[in-house]
């Protein structure tokens, strides 16, 4: 029997067995030149703790040489992928032309995408034309709807109604210098009311003309007053008893008051309640001719469009 070609055969009778039989009584391999592996000593037991250094040696020695290839792999793999980059950086490709910067590229569509303008909704009428102008201010004028009821109301003072007028002969319903200056402004109708209170009437002429700059021209140039309307009440602030009167205009109407004493009694500054009574009775007055431009406003913005 033989381990690998030209070595040592061991047959019966070899004398070259016998003595190595005799040598190495043990039966263990010696290496060549008498020595043992591991650092023994021939026919003498291994060094095991040796040999398992030498082999934790080579197997150190082999994974050193794994990743020092590994290593140089990467860095070689590395240095190709940069030199491409920096090819494409300069603009160049395998066909020798420049690549197209983003902007240029094409966009998905070629249809432009359609563009919307807000329109904006349109602003709500304001109340005031629409008492500006005889064009605009359509809406039924009378006593009855410029002092409806029986009573106002301002605050917490409350009012009889005492009687109402209207004419188209302005200055037949005035006093002093007052007539004329409402014909001519042009002047269209007077329409008065009267209230009263404890012994206090006021009252209140509305002159109607077809724009605000005539009211208001009317209202400026004023002389005298309107003459108050003695129905349902005593007679009162005529006959050259002193009494209180006030003007106003608002939009294309002109408003004058006059107030007093049913008795007669001159009226002096000390007398508060007169005062108070044709401030209120001015306010109501207005604040019926602001609601007839708010309500004319409110029925034009919810007409339908044409």
């Amino acid at each position: 029997m033989s381990f690998g070609q030209g070595g040592p055969s061991w047959g019966p009778g070899d004398p070259q067995r016998n003595s190595d039989h005799d040598n190495n009584a043990s039966g263990r391999w010696q290496a060549p030149g008498g020595q043992v592996p591991g650092g023994g000593t021939p026919g003498g037991t291994p060094d095991w703790a040796a040999l398992a250094d030498e082999s934790a040696a080579r197997g150190r020695r082999k994974k050193l040489l794994l990743i020092g290839g590994g290593v140089l792999a990467t860095a070689v793999v590395g240095a190709l992928v940069a030199a491409v980059v920096v090819a494409a950086g300069h603009g160049s490709d395998t066909s020798g032309k420049n690549l197209p910067s983003p902007e240029t590229l094409p966009s998905k569509s070629g249809e432009a995408l359609p563009s919307f303008t807000p329109k904006a909704p349109a602003p709500p009428p304001n109340p005031k034309d629409f008492i500006s102008s005889s064009k605009k201010d359509t809406a039924p004028l009378s006593a009855a709807t410029l002092f409806p009821g029986a009573t106002i109301a301002v605050g917490d003072h409350t009012y009889a109604k005492a009687g109402t007028h209207r004419t188209t002969a302005c200055s037949s319903v005035t006093q002093g210098a007052l007539g004329s200056v409402l014909v001519n402004n042009g002047c269209g109708q007077v329409i008065r009311a009267t209230f009263s209170k404890g012994g206090i009437a006021v009252t209140i002429g509305v002159a109607v003309f077809d724009t605000e700059a005539q009211a208001r021209k009317a209202m400026k140039q004023s002389a005298g007053g309107v003459a108050s309307l003695n129905s349902g009440v005593p007679t009162f602030c005529r006959n050259g008893s002193v009494c209180r009167r006030t003007a106003n205009a608002y939009g294309r109407y002109a408003y004058f008051t006059v107030g007093g004493f049913t008795s007669g009694k001159n009226v002096t500054q000390s007398d508060a309640n007169v005062f108070t009574a044709g401030d209120d009775v001015a306010e109501f007055t207005f604040r019926r001719i602001v609601a007839r431009g708010q309500a004319q406003a409110s029925a034009a913005a919810a007409a339908p469009a044409r």
